[in-house]
């Protein structure tokens, strides 16, 4: 109390507080508006951090959006003819196409074979077994890799082949790897196997933003540059159902044809970014085995905060307007902008089957309450909202029409098409389209329909989700 008193008995103390509170503002005000982010996303950042003074810039200096400017592998930006092919659909297949080479810089391309392996099971021993297949190099990339028994299995599995000398590049997030530390990785280590980590915090470096809210979402796997692994199951036991009951629900891909140079560049840049290491860039890409053509249309689509294009937005908005039968969205995470959001119900309120699949209960109840605060106007416009569970829903697809398909790593949300680097395979393709549109239909067994009369209290629904959508511009 002494110290309390004394520090108000400092000369003109509160003149001085009510100026330095005002730079404050004026400050890290306008360091948030030149952001030029959405209105809403700028006012929600701009209430929330005036309540905090002082404490507030730390958390924007280590939180806030940020634009991140990197090596980029060199790619043809120019647009270029795209014939329209056997299985086009119109001008809007070419303007889809031209968009997403546009915004990514990543060619149209094919692919021979494509597998959509369901959860954990299906995926761990197709990875294991085409690992076991290398002969060059093996890349990965993975948002979490946890040292549990599949990250262990995975481990034993890399360190055989890098001691019969093939090259592997692993590349971990930091903070969704955070459990797995430096030593669990020196058997791979130890035989040649190359560990690096993506936006490590870097504390100890204040004069350099730490990046704890910029990820590397991507789940990429390529061997040989001949076998690709793309979507949304992690390294972990939380996503083999083999192993727990409550594994989620989730689908990936594997991939083989000329498709699978498109995720090799995309790693090789991730890498050297990471490693600060740009001569990989040239060494990988020079040894690539030659183009495998495949009679799948396929396109890589990436994106992430070193790109202002958000493409990944784009295509999804995109794809939803070019629908005209029907639109089939599953995500984990369903906070759509407006654009999104305004695709979505467009689309039911012209008389298309627009179905959203998401899981009855999130990982996170901020987020549940927030995806059920849009139910209403999705329902309002014909919108048919399906809650999966018990298990939780992690896989990330849009299905349109009956050829058009988007797999991967990208949930249906601002973090997803903001701040995280993700990936995701546009297919442009029948069979792989009615492969997902089963897949799909079967979920819906397990997915009770969302009511307009499903009971609402006040305090337990209502109220958590109106506030919980405050939120939304942030999460």
């Amino acid at each position: 109390m002494h110290a309390w008193n004394t520090f108000w008995a400092i000369p003109h103390i509160r003149l001085w507080l009510t100026v330095g509170w005002a730079l404050y503002l004026l400050g890290l005000g306008g360091w948030i508006v030149l952001q030029k982010r959405e209105p809403a996303a700028t006012l929600s950042w701009l209430v929330s951090l005036a309540a905090l003074p002082y404490i507030g810039f730390a958390i924007y200096y280590v939180l806030g959006p940020q634009r991140i400017v990197r090596h980029r592998a060199r790619r043809r930006r120019h647009h270029v003819h795209l014939p329209l092919g056997p299985q086009g659909r119109g001008n809007e297949s070419v303007e889809l196409r031209t968009l997403a080479h546009a915004t990514t810089g990543l060619a149209p391309s094919t692919a021979r074979d494509v597998r959509l392996l369901v959860d954990g099971g299906n995926k761990y021993p197709a990875l294991l077994d085409a690992i076991a297949q290398a002969r060059d190099h093996i890349h990965l990339e993975y948002y979490i890799y946890n040292p549990d028994r599949t990250g262990g299995a995975l481990l034993d599995a890399l360190v055989l082949r890098a001691r019969a000398g093939v090259k592997v590049r692993l590349l971990v997030d930091a903070m969704g790897s955070k459990l797995a530390k430096q030593r669990f990785f020196a058997p791979l280590i130890a035989v040649g196997g190359e560990v690096a980590w993506f936006h490590p915090a870097r504390l100890w470096l204040p004069w350099r933003r730490p990046w704890l809210n910029l990820r590397t979402h991507r789940k990429l796997v390529i061997i040989d540059g001949k076998i690709g692994f793309l979507g949304g199951i992690n390294i972990t036991d939380e996503e083999d159902e083999r192993l727990r009951d409550d594994a989620y629900r989730d689908l990936h891909l594997r991939v083989e044809g000329d498709i699978v140079r498109a995720l090799q560049e995309v790693f090789v840049e991730d890498w050297a970014y990471a490693t600060e290491r740009s001569d990989v860039v040239g060494d990988v890409m020079r040894t690539l085995p030659p183009a495998q053509t495949g009679v799948i249309r396929a396109q890589l689509l990436v994106s992430g905060p070193d790109s202002a294009w958000e493409a990944i937005h784009r295509m999804h908005v995109s794809a939803i307007y070019a629908a005209t039968r029907r639109v089939w969205l599953t995500t984990p995470y369903f906070v759509p902008g407006e654009a999104a959001m305004m695709a979505l119900t467009s689309a039911a309120l012209g008389g298309l089957d627009v179905r959203l699949l998401v899981p009855k209960m999130s990982d996170s109840q901020l987020v549940t309450w927030c995806v059920r605060s849009f139910y209403d106007d999705l329902l309002a416009a014909g919108v048919k909202v399906y809650e999966y569970g018990p298990r939780m829903l992690h896989s990330k697809t849009l299905l349109v029409d009956d050829a058009l398909a988007i797999i991967g790593s990208a949930n249906f949300d601002n973090r997803s098409f903001r701040l995280n680097f993700e990936s995701s395979l546009l297919f442009e393709d029948a069979h792989v389209a009615s492969a997902l549109s089963q897949l799909i239909e079967r979920e819906f067994a397990s997915a009770p329909r969302v009511r307009t009369d499903r009971p609402r209290p006040l305090f337990s629904a209502r109220l958590p989700e109106a506030l919980a959508r405050l939120l939304a511009p942030l999460l």
